[in-house]
């Protein structure tokens, strides 16, 4: 028997750790989200969104040609795609995609209604995403909203523009949830989640009063404002600042290929300096050329100028950015991607294919892109002990290459 307790060395108490939930929390879960064109008139938003879908929409020279947003779906470009498609020749091929919006421009006091006012803030708020193109060219016959050129002023116009869409609806949301005090008190779990609500209301207005997006508020940084339960509020009120944001740069075609122009510090600086994000220099007079060209023409165009087209680039980090992911189905018959959302478990995952593969899942079978290309065949891989199967708990990865097994007699829990 040990007699001297004060000898007796305890371990150490097991830290528990949280896991940061990340930028990907923020949004809707579904597999069919969308990313919007956004800026101030004539920066060139309906010549970007022409030359990415090839459709012959109005772009005219003047404000608010774009009244009602433009949608469609373009093809996103994957070596993987491509690899899976020349191995296996199928009869049918099914790229993945991503939806894209081309936004009216907003100008200074859309919020209070100015320009296309509260029509534009509401396309914006349909969206998952935001790609914001800046105007960084000059060009005196394409007149701006502000007479003058500058970037800067056009992104802070537009963010400011967002911020105060958010406030007004937030200041809404918390009045309603006033009236409904007396009857949010009548039991102890709705009142714990009426008061949640309020303090998250409240949270959020004092992070937009600081000239904060409440995108940057989950991460960015050492440690998050928003909590679990804040987030699960934001994801209901579809806030205009809570959506992943791109910087597209639109420069001429002289300076994209010199790759200088005098706004691109400023603009990276300023972007820094608001928490962050990508920033996509492109040409849109280069690109809407080499829309005109046959592709070999544009491909012998952009070799000899050593002007490569920046729409690849921008359709797969917008894709990212609104963290969607693809698996593939690959055979002789058909190779296709699937689109999903970021987080979505194996089930979840047959159920993009067709219902009763989720209703009556049984397993995943699966393997990396990667095994299989340096193995060369599915049977090399299985050779290799790479082919595994996972159950329902199995969060499913970018490139995942699937079979799915399921019975449709089994009733979904």
């Amino acid at each position: 028997l040990v007699k001297d307790f004060d000898s007796i060395v305890m371990p150490p108490k097991k830290e528990e750790t949280t896991e940061r939930l990340g930028a990907w929390a923020l949004g809707r879960f579904s597999n069919r989200l969308k990313v919007g064109i956004v800026g101030l008139p004539n920066v060139g938003k309906s010549t970007l969104y022409n030359t990415l879908t090839k459709c012959a929409i109005p772009a005219e020279n003047f404000p608010f040609c774009t009244i009602d947003p433009n949608e469609t779906r373009v093809n996103v470009p994957d070596e993987r795609f491509d690899w899976l498609v020349k191995t296996y020749t199928p009869k049918s091929i099914v790229h993945p995609w991503l939806e894209i919006c081309d936004i009216a421009g907003l100008v200074k006091g859309a919020a209070q209604g100015a320009g296309l006012g509260n029509a534009f803030l509401s396309h914006i708020r349909a969206v998952d995403g935001i790609m914001h193109v800046l105007r960084a060219f000059e060009d005196p016959d394409i007149v701006h909203v502000e007479d003058k050129v500058d970037p800067i002023r056009d992104i802070e116009i537009i963010t400011a523009e967002l911020r105060e869409k958010d406030k007004e609806f937030v200041e809404r949301k918390l009045a309603d949830l006033m009236k409904d005090k007396a009857k949010a008190n009548s039991n102890a779990a709705t009142k714990k989640e009426w008061q949640a609500e309020v303090d998250t209301a409240n949270k959020v207005l004092q992070w937009l009063a600081e000239g904060k997006e409440v995108r940057l508020g989950v991460g960015v940084g050492d440690a998050d404002y928003w909590t679990t339960k804040d987030i699960q509020f934001l994801n209901d009120w579809m806030l205009l600042t809570a959506k992943p944001a791109l910087f597209l740069v639109n420069l001429s075609e002289e300076d994209y290929k010199r790759k200088k122009n005098k706004f691109l510090k400023p603009i990276h600086d300023w972007v820094q300096s608001h928490g962050g994000g990508t920033i996509i220099p492109y040409s849109g007079e280069l690109e809407a050329k080499l829309q005109d060209m046959s592709e070999e023409e544009a491909a012998a165009y952009s070799k000899e100028n050593e002007v490569p087209s920046a729409l690849p680039k921008i359709i797969k980090t917008a894709f990212a950015m609104v963290h969607l992911i693809y698996f593939f189905t690959a055979g002789p018959d058909e190779v296709k991607g699937w689109v999903l959302r970021k987080g979505y478990k194996a089930p979840q995952a047959a159920g993009t294919i067709h219902t009763d593969f989720e209703k009556g899942f049984i397993c995943a079978e699966v393997m990396s892109f990667e095994d299989l290309k340096d193995a060369g065949s599915e049977s090399k891989v299985k050779e290799r002990g790479r082919y595994r199967q996972e159950g329902k708990n199995y969060t499913v990865q970018d490139g995942d290459v699937i079979f799915f097994k399921f019975n449709v007699t089994t009733k979904g829990k």
